[in-house]
């Protein structure tokens, strides 16, 4: 079975309750994908991938983001709707927001960021004006209409290498350039999308002030908290808006990366 359409669930999102799903592996060059979900969603194929793992195994800098992408890139996906947990910079936000990212800063170390490493793969060099689908997160923000559910707009992320949460000192640099939102995970699975042509678009799930803005220590329980109690709404978001997806793509995510050398 193919899929059309994929979900990627972060902390807290590691199934659909309630909806029929057959679980496959799929081998990629990067290594085995297990534990990927197929089913349907308002007649669309409908592929599932919890970002961890199911019982939150993997820890964001060693999540095998090649991987992951190439295996539903295999499957026919062509589009990719994720979530996240982040941390807040200033008080644009709140925690329990839902936030469409538009930006991201990416302050990772050690991930493999490109499936073109030269040589055979050819180099390609990628356009980033626009990270996040615009088509996809119109889609996103109507399906919050119709539900009743505020999406927040205007999301600047930054990505940092992880596990361990930030300094009050990295958090004050970071809102000098200009993030609200800090998280470990969307960088590099948004470029590696991007690299093959799918559209990627996260809504993230403000789950706490980041450190030295809350006036206590940063616990992820309380992360697995707050995504225990917004998982049901970003579910819900993510299958209206997959219902009012159309097969044709008219934003610009399929011509954006060129590709020398091979």
């Amino acid at each position: 079975m193919r899929a059309e359409i994929a979900i990627i669930g972060g902390s807290g999102f590691y199934d659909i309750p309630g909806l029929r799903m057959r679980k496959v592996s799929v081998a990629t060059p990067y290594g085995v994908v297990r534990g990927v979900r197929l089913g349907e969603v308002g007649g669309k194929r409908v592929a599932f991938l919890a970002r961890h793992g199911e019982s939150h195994s993997v820890p964001p800098h060693r999540v095998n983001y090649r991987a992951n992408v190439w295996a539903l890139h295999s499957l026919g996906v062509r589009r990719i709707m994720a979530t996240s947990a982040c941390g807040l910079i200033g008080r644009r936000f709140r925690p329990g927001d839902l936030v469409l990212v538009e930006q991201f800063l990416d302050f990772t170390k050690g991930r493999p960021s490109t499936f073109f490493e030269g040589g055979r793969s050819g180099v390609a060099h990628v356009d980033m004006t626009e990270p996040f689908c615009p088509e996809l997160r119109a889609h996103l923000r109507a399906a919050g209409r119709r539900l009743g559910v505020e999406i927040r707009e205007g999301g600047v992320y930054a990505c940092m290498e992880g596990p361990r949460f930030e300094t009050p000192a990295e958090i004050r640099a970071l809102s000098k350039l200009g993030a609200n939102l800090v998280g470990m995970t969307l960088v590099p699975e948004c470029v590696l999308a991007r690299e093959l042509g799918i559209c990627y678009s996260s809504v993230a799930i403000a789950t706490n002030y980041a450190a030295g803005l809350s006036g206590r220590i940063l616990t992820h329980s309380e992360v697995l908290e707050m995504m225990g109690k917004k998982s049901r709404e970003v579910r819900e978001i993510f299958f209206s808006a997959v219902a009012g997806l159309s097969a044709d793509r008219k934003c610009p995510c399929p011509k954006s990366v060129e590709i020398f050398g091979r």
